[in-house]
């Protein structure tokens, strides 16, 4: 079950994904569900607005929020387990992982709710989300795109972390701060904690960690290869490699820049501040199995860990800026598995545009909750809503040419849809164009397909036309 499914119905949706969290008192369960559809329905809006402007809705949220038990852990639990089960089926399913940094301005004048930040950065956190999405094995990129969509199934774990000042202690340490920074939590650890709360595959399926430069740490890797986890992973780090008969040792960027190109891939970049989208044509080569060697750690010197075994492929635009040298747990021995491993790693845009709906989208850095379990909590429910958002855009063009019946929406919002449109609506491509088109895209002939954001504010506009059609009929007749 992908994660937008039902996501027309807000109620229905927000209670399957979290109507069995465990608070203590049936009326919190309630109320979390109350919270979460109002999201789905209004995404951006504030806890007044949500409540309608109730004095007594929003007090029942801020103290929902605010409660010693309600943690993320324990908010996103019941949806966590939906997507678990659905990863035990087999096949190929990709973990997009990636963090964020969050900010939120202090009030005027500044409170003592702050110190409850614990010593870090005031009004700023950082969370680390792990998506999955399943692969479909049958599906191969259009339109020159360089991946297929990947049906999204949901967040497997999120964490949640306050940057913390650099102690005195370490500071004044003669040796650079190495002895009292081993007992200090880094935050790097996000990564291999998510992992560890992730666990392994079943026999029968195979799951790849896919992640940006931020995830090239060594116990990341390590990690990953101890629970049984294939990963892409893009180098940031020219690692020294285990090579004994050679001196001095190679590295891995003169390896793999040595490799030469074994085929081409197209690849449309998506605009950027200052950039436009372009397509491009990119260059891959492949090298064998590499044994990366250990990096120097506090109390153990380079080398003294286990290596790290991991194929490299190079994608880059020859004359251009754009390289990336992405790490892969298995062997990769000719030009399609190099193309698809290149494929598994722009899908990692999915995690950008997830952090963009849940800040941008969802308003996420707009809650004037001020602390930090509160804004926390706030932010793990956002994050399961911001996700679906995402969904919406990925399901479009998954199988554009089945029937409209398979698009997701009701059978009443199809019947409220198809009223207010010209053009007959048979396929889910036309479904979601006409989605489109009530959140403003224009649909002429140069306009690419519509994004997420266009997507998720004509749904916005369909629910209050539905909720018009359906307040409509309850009515009493007009009396002449």
């Amino acid at each position: 079950m992908r994660i937008s499914q039902q996501f027309c119905d807000a109620q229905q949706w927000a209670s399957t994904h979290f109507g069995t969290v465990q608070l203590g008192d049936v009326r919190r369960q309630r109320r979390v569900c109350t919270l979460v559809a109002g999201w789905a329905r209004q995404p951006g809006a504030s806890i007044p607005q949500l409540g309608a402007g109730s004095a007594y809705a929003s007090k029942a949220a801020y103290q929902l929020l605010g409660g010693a038990a309600v943690t993320p852990d324990i908010l996103q639990e019941p949806h966590r387990q939906l997507v678990q089960q659905q990863l035990q089926q087999a096949g190929t399913y990709l973990l997009v992982e990636d963090t964020t940094q969050l900010r939120w301005a202090p009030p005027r004048p500044a409170g003592r709710a702050w110190d409850q930040w614990g010593g870090g950065q005031r009004g700023a956190g950082r969370t680390a989300a792990l998506v999955g999405g399943r692969q479909l094995a049958s599906q191969r990129p259009t339109g020159g795109a360089v991946r297929p969509p990947l049906p999204l199934l949901g967040l497997l774990d999120q964490q949640f972390y306050v940057r913390q000042a650099r102690p005195a202690a370490e500071k004044a340490h003669p040796h650079g701060g190495s002895r009292p920074r081993q007992g200090r939590v880094r935050e790097s650890a996000l990564w291999a904690r998510s992992l560890r709360a992730v666990g392994s595959p079943p026999a029968a399926g195979r799951w790849v960690v896919v992640a940006d430069r931020g995830a090239d740490i060594y116990e990341h890797l390590r990690q990953c290869r101890q629970q049984g986890l294939g990963f892409v992973v893009r180098a940031a780090q020219d690692r020294g490699l285990v090579a004994p008969s050679e001196a001095p040792p190679p590295t891995l960027f003169a390896v793999a820049r040595a490799q030469p190109s074994a085929g081409q891939l197209e690849l449309a970049l998506r605009a950027r501040p200052g950039q436009a989208a372009r397509q491009v044509r990119l260059q891959v080569s492949y090298s064998a199995v590499l044994a990366l060697r250990a990096p120097q750690r506090p109390g153990a010197s380079t080398g003294k860990g286990e290596p790290v075994a991991a194929s490299v492929v190079r994608v880059w635009e020859p004359g251009g800026k754009l390289e990336w040298l992405l790490l892969c747990d298995d062997v990769i021995s000719s030009f399609p598995q190099a193309q698809e491993r290149a494929r598994q790693y722009a899908s990692r845009w999915l995690i950008e545009d997830f952090h963009k709906a849940l800040k941008t989208g969802l308003g996420a850095e707009r809650l004037q909750l001020h602390t930090a379990p509160r804004l926390f909590a706030a932010v793990a429910l956002l994050s399961v809503v911001a996700l679906a958002l995402v969904d919406l855009r990925e399901h479009s063009r998954q199988q554009p040419d089945a029937p409209a019946e398979s698009s997701g929406l009701s059978a009443s919002y199809l019947r409220v849809l198809r009223s207010q449109r010209t053009r007959p609506i048979r396929t889910v491509r036309e479904v979601f164009y006409a989605l489109a088109g009530l959140g403003g895209h224009l649909g002429r002939t140069g306009d690419g397909p519509p994004g997420w954001q266009t997507l998720w504010l004509g749904l916005v506009s369909l629910r209050y036309l539905a909720e018009g059609v359906r307040l409509a009929a309850l009515l009493p007749p007009e009396e002449h």
